[in-house]
């Protein structure tokens, strides 16, 4: 005999309360779907068993979404609920909820019914019911324990109601947590608040390019599934938006667009052979275009004639066994340094060209658009003379190998291309190149490294111009296009923007772009269109395709891969803010509020500002997502301090030789400030996060004021001068930060400006967390300065991530590590201690 069964899916509406045990009062489900029960071959199975109906019970049902469930139920006044079925059938039953909480603690779920059951919570089967009654007085229970915070607990309960049995449900929720109500609810709504998970979990655009004629463009992404990711490829046609996947297994490498035809090409792997292989985009049909080439990364000629690598004629050098002698402070690991050599394979004869030869490694910077010239440059460490190295950068004739020395020793500069006609050169440096033809500092500044300008370089006169010595943003990347224009991606504030630069007036014009920071872009070579993608302070990743004319349309989305996670979450809104500080100077910043905000109510507060120098962009995903922050019930107020580039050269500099000495008259009066304008913001619940500067920045601002209550440094600097000893690239970052200060002869810089030597003063509770494995700031920084809180008596703790470097980049680690953080500021500015005690114990 046949026996139907039949799906009904109801979800819970909205029901708020506090501690005390409430029923559901109000459900919403689907339409009844039926499920047929197996033919019996035989009376019993294998195991001479009978079949039951625990079996019909453990059979797979996938969910469909939440807006499926739009059936409502109400509640009888005994609080069960009482389901549509199939008449006169067996059926099983989904129902699915969300319970939210806005504190740390347990909750508990209890379920009753006559019925069998099984209970999921967040995917994973917490607890099951095999066993039914005949009549609902005699219903039994189930329950399970939920976690409803920081992330909304997401309940499933599958109920079996046998043939002529009543389909009845009733579902209570209780707080576990003693003390203060976390005012838990229930939500039919998938809308639910961030947490860490989305910021680390699932897709986004990784990389983009476009095809020479601007028809084709390639899009990458990785798919971050927690402890694994994976990648994919993309190809899309400009024209009529036709969406192909390219394969790219392990053979497939360095898949890019050849330069002049439009065409991609990837050097493909058989066993120790390689061969360069092209794709034509419109027929995906693949062509060798060259067999047994140089396994190695490659630069193609703009003129496809010919590619470039680099690499050294040796492996380096092994340490000089367990007892060894450093060779060079820019290398720790005491191996001897490898020299790497320019090559260059010829497509048409297979012949390859060593056409560099030395002492020194040298660096291939561009290639002329008509392949004869390249731009390369040798580095050399100059220890004893900051910035410690110099760079000089030559052109060389490929056909007669005549070399021109276009500059030599020089200090500030790094990147170096060619003009499209080939009589120009773009250069890239700090502000102090070239004699200082840059600089726009006033007397008695030092310029900030970090701050990136442009300079154009005459070939035939050798005449240096300063492209960008008025303009305020930091450049990041150059490209001067065929048609005339240099394209720069740019720092702009808390910002990344695209900008034209125009040689013939000197005019610079941004790009209507429609992202905050914009990750990378692309322009076709031979056609006015433009590629990029970007971040946007309140959503992830976006890829957009630009076409240039004189009447510009706004560029077209053609990739939103996160677009649909994003529309599950709900995110607070993001305001500007910004002050004047008591030296006259603007302070930029911006600030998030928890969803659901009440301008009634009093919130804590977090405070972030920047680390290293660069500003902190207005970013979704980032080292501290601050939607997550906002979510778990904060105002976050992020502001950018004096020092940080992005904002012109006079305000970058202010970062140099002073550590702290403005930017945290910057923060303090800042957080002030915006507690005096924010009424809704509790001043005696204010904290502070930074890392690596910023985590110096955190230490430092205790030694100075006793605003915050809770204060959390992230690889941060304790001391200056174990730091710049001690630290891989401390000397060199130093440079910038301490520009010719040293212990010996800036003793008031090193000591004075060093929290450990002001720890006294501290009264903050302070959470410092460190990598064990940190060669940036190496993790005695941390662990000396707790010493000195311990022996002090001061509230501090001191979290190690074992392994790790200066980013925390293990999944597993990266949780706890995040989840340590969120309960450091749940104790001190929340006064609930839960979290905190349950991660350790």
């Amino acid at each position: 005999m046949k026996k139907r069964l039949c799906f009904l899916l109801p979800l819970i509406c909205a029901v708020a309360f506090a501690q005390e045990e409430k029923n559901v009062t109000k459900l919403y489900g689907t339409v009844p779907l039926e499920v047929i029960e197996p033919f019996e071959v035989d009376t019993v199975g294998a195991d001479g068993e009978k079949r039951t109906a625990e079996d019909l019970l453990k059979l797979r049902l996938t969910l469909p979404p939440q807006t499926a469930f739009v059936k409502g139920y109400e509640a009888d006044t005994s609080g069960f609920f009482h389901l549509e079925t199939v008449a006169g059938k067996p059926s099983v039953q989904l129902v699915s909820f969300y319970v939210h909480a806005d504190g740390y603690g347990k909750a508990k779920m209890e379920a009753t019914s006559p019925g069998m059951m099984e209970i999921y919570v967040d995917g994973e089967l917490a607890t099951s019911k095999k066993t039914a009654e005949a009549s609902l007085s005699l219903a039994g229970a189930v329950s399970a324990e939920l976690k409803p915070y920081p992330g909304a607990s997401r309940v499933i309960i599958k109920l079996l109601t046998e043939n002529g049995h009543e389909a009845a449900l009733k579902i209570k929720v209780s707080d576990g947590k003693t003390g203060a109500a976390r005012n838990l609810s229930v939500t039919e709504s998938p809308k639910r608040r961030m947490t860490l998970d989305d910021a680390i979990r699932g897709k986004r655009v990784s990389n983009i390019s476009v095809s020479s004629k601007g028809n084709y463009v390639l899009i990458s992404y990785t798919c971050n599934h927690g402890e694994k990711s994976d990648g994919s490829t993309e190809l899309y046609c400009v024209k009529n938006g036709r969406r192909v996947w390219i394969d790219r297994d392990r053979q497939k490498q360095q898949l890019q667009w050849m330069p002049a035809s439009e065409k991609l090409c990837y050097v493909l792997k058989e066993g120790t052979a390689a061969h360069l292989v092209s794709i034509h985009p419109e027929t995906l049909e693949e062509t060798v275009t060259a067999r047994d080439i140089p396994d190695e990364r490659i630069t193609l000629s703009p003129c496809e004639k010919a590619f470039y690598y680099t690499r050294p004629p040796r492996a380096r050098g092994e340490k000089d066994g367990d007892v060894f002698r450093l060779h060079t402070l820019t290398d720790r690991s005491g191996r001897k340094p490898a020299h790497a050599f320019i090559y260059r394979y010829d497509q048409q004869t297979g012949q390859t060209r060593q056409l560099t030869f030395g002492a020194h490694s040298t660096y291939l910077n561009d290639i002329s658009r008509d392949g004869r010239f390249i731009l390369f440059s040798v580095a050399d460490e100059t220890i004893t003379e900051r910035p410690f190295s110099t760079r000089s950068t030559f052109r060389l004739n490929i056909e007669t190998m005549q070399t021109d020395t276009l500059w030599k020793d020089e200090k500030y500069a790094s990147g170096a291309s060619f003009s499209p006609d080939g009589k120009h050169i773009l250069i890239t440096g700090s502000a102090e190149a070239f004699g200082g033809t840059g600089l726009d500092i006033d007397e008695g500044q030092t310029a900030n490294l970090y701050d990136t300008q442009a300079f154009i370089m005459d070939l035939e006169t050798g005449k240096i111009t300063p492209v960008t010595k008025k303009f305020n943003p930091t450049i990041q990347q150059g490209v001067w296009h065929e048609n005339g224009l240099i394209y720069f991606k740019a720092e702009d504030e808390d910002r990344v923007k695209i900008y034209t630069y125009r040689t013939s007036d000197g005019k610079f014009a941004a790009v209507p772009t429609q992202e905050d920071v914009v990750e990378q872009f692309d322009v076709a070579r031979f056609a006015p269109v433009m590629v990029y993608y970007g971040v946007s302070v309140s959503n992830s990743t976006r890829a957009y395709c630009l076409r240039q004319s004189k009447s510009t349309a706004p560029p077209v989305l053609i990739a939103d891969p996160y677009g649909e996670h994003l529309e599950e979450l709900l995110l607070g809104e993001v305001k500007d803010w910004s002050f004047v500080n008591s030296d006259g100077i603007e302070i930029k910043g911006y600030y998030y509020l928890p969803p659901g905000f009440d301008a009634n109510r009093k919130y804590p507060m977090i405070v972030n500002y920047y680390g290293g120098t660069s500003p902190i962009e207005r970013r979704f995903e980032s080292r501290y997502p601050m939607h997550v922050y906002a979510a778990l019930g904060y105002v976050v107020y992020v502001l950018q301090p004096g020092g940080a580039t992005g904002f012109g050269q006079r305000f970058s500099a202010i970062h140099v030789n002073t550590w702290g000495i403005r930017s945290s008259d910057d923060i303090i009066e800042g957080t002030k400030r915006f507690i005096e304008e924010h009424p809704f913001v509790d001043s005696t619940k204010i904290g502070c996060i930074g890392a690596s500067y910023g985590g110096f920045m955190t230490m430092y601002l205790q030694t100075r004021t006793d605003l915050f209550a809770a204060a959390v440094s992230h690889a941060g600097i304790s001391s200056i001068s174990s730091y710049w000893g001690e630290g891989y690239w401390g000397y060199s970052y130093s440079a910038a930060a301490s520009a010719d200060s040293y212990p010996w002869n800036n003793r008031d810089l090193y000591v004075e400006q060093s929290p450990l030597f002001h720890a006294d003063r501290i009264n903050t509770p302070i959470l410092l967390v460190h990598g064990t494995a940190d060669t940036n700031v190496p993790p005695g920084e941390s662990i000396q300065m707790y010493t000195a809180l311990k022996i002090l008596g001061k509230t501090a703790e001191l979290i190690q991530v074992e392994g790790e470097n200066h980013h925390i980049l293990d999944y597993r680690k990266r949780l706890k590590w995040n989840e340590s953080i969120f309960a450091w500021f749940e104790r001190w500015l929340k006064g609930d201690a839960d979290w905190w005690n349950e991660l350790y114990k």
